[in-house]
């Protein structure tokens, strides 16, 4: 399964030059957390990936994938 999601929310936090835990911090979930994000293994709730795009200077449709 492609998940859009995983790919870009690591691909933005390596362009924003954040560490695992620095996002993790910021978002206030552990670093494990983000690593099962990125890996696909899980997915945030909404008002989460609300503060995802924030902090990565994004969008949510970005980070879902609905636009490129």
């Amino acid at each position: 399964m492609n998940n859009k999601f995983a790919e870009r929310l690591k691909a933005e936090r390596i362009n924003n030059k954040m560490q695992r835990a620095e996002l993790a911090e910021r978002v206030g979930v552990s670093v494990r957390t983000i690593s099962y994000w990125e890996n696909g293994e899980r997915e945030c709730d909404f008002d989460t990936l609300l503060l995802l795009a924030s902090i990565l200077g994004t969008t949510t449709d970005y980070l879902l994938g609905a636009i490129d």
